[in-house]
């Protein structure tokens, strides 16, 4: 009944917030769906025409495979079974296809292979959506690329080439890491620092050094250095605290056993918010699914 969630701190791709008045488990399983049961969609097969790099075809593959894509999953279905075609509703098609040159206008005494050559670092930006049956009618607005633009694949020289073509399909992270939504997603006890004795003047400067800066402020009080807890949640836990013999009893750690201090960063594919909200649906679906279960189960 005390259950909230409060948001900390919301940018682009990370959100910081806070669950408070729930239980280890339930706070696991949440870090746990966000990493492996969230889906995305990442590229799976990759049908090579052309190779001449020095890259082999499966590490080409497995690159392009890690490259996040920046494509809803909730617009899409899971691909089938066994199906190799893929169609427009459980498949995103992308093609990369790039020719290293020379640079007939580069200065003859110059080294620098970005003079030299032209199209020699294949990046992710070379990945071009091929519209697969009728997307351009089911996605007018569609932007389907790569997250980053400067995620570098290989690297050319003149006459070297790559000619591949792209399926990408809907996962989650239990099956492959590449489909996994987020770089990190972890949580952490709401430090509880307290102070059971003044601590003043030099000791006051020793204890503000123990811990992660904005832990520990001073304040000036009838001409003396008084030091006070000003933001636990900073505290990294070091307990470099108990290497003072003077400082070590004056005061105490401990940690707020069901407030939890959530940190989710996003690969990009969707912004945080949304896939805490995902994740909390699964979670939800899942509960509904065990207490289906408990229902259908004969009583004796």
């Amino acid at each position: 009944q005390a259950f909230r969630v409060d948001v900390i701190r919301e940018e682009e791709d990370t959100l910081e917030f806070d669950m408070v008045g729930i239980d280890a488990a339930i706070a696991n399983a949440f870090r746990r769906i966000l990493l492996a049961e969230v889906p995305t969609m990442a590229v799976e097969k990759v049908f090579v025409y052309n190779n001449t790099s020095i890259v082999q075809d499966e590490i080409l593959a497995h690159r392009l495979g890690l490259i996040p894509i920046r494509a809803d999953p909730r617009l899409f279905e899971y691909r089938n079974q066994g199906d190799q075609e893929g169609t427009e509703i459980d498949t995103l098609q992308f093609q990369l296809k790039i020719k290293c040159k020379r640079n007939p206008q580069a200065a003859k005494e110059s080294s620098d292979p970005d003079e030299l050559y032209f199209n020699h670092k294949v990046y992710s930006k070379h990945m071009t959506w091929v519209p697969l049956g009728n997307q351009t009618d089911l996605f007018p607005d569609a932007d389907f690329r790569p997250v980053h633009d400067d995620i570098l694949i290989a690297l050319l020289r003149p006459g070297q080439e790559i000619d591949v073509l792209m399926h990408c399909v809907k996962g989650i992270g239990k099956d492959h890491a590449k489909f996994s939504p987020v770089a990190t997603a972890s949580y952490r006890l709401l430090p509880d620092i307290t102070l059971l004795q003044p601590v003043e003047d030099e000791a006051a400067e020793t204890l503000q050094k123990c811990f992660s800066p904005g832990v520990i402020e001073i304040q000036n009080i009838n001409g003396k250095k008084v030091a006070r807890v000003a933001n636990a949640r900073l505290d990294t836990f070091s307990r470099e605290v108990f290497r003072h013999e003077g400082l070590k009893n004056l005061v105490r750690l401990a940690r707020v056993r069901n407030h939890y201090i959530f940190s989710v960063e996003s690969t990009g594919i969707l912004p945080p918010d949304v896939l805490v909200s995902e994740a909390i649906k699964i979670l939800m679906g899942k509960c509904q699914r065990f207490l289906n279960e408990l229902d259908s189960v004969p009583m004796e």
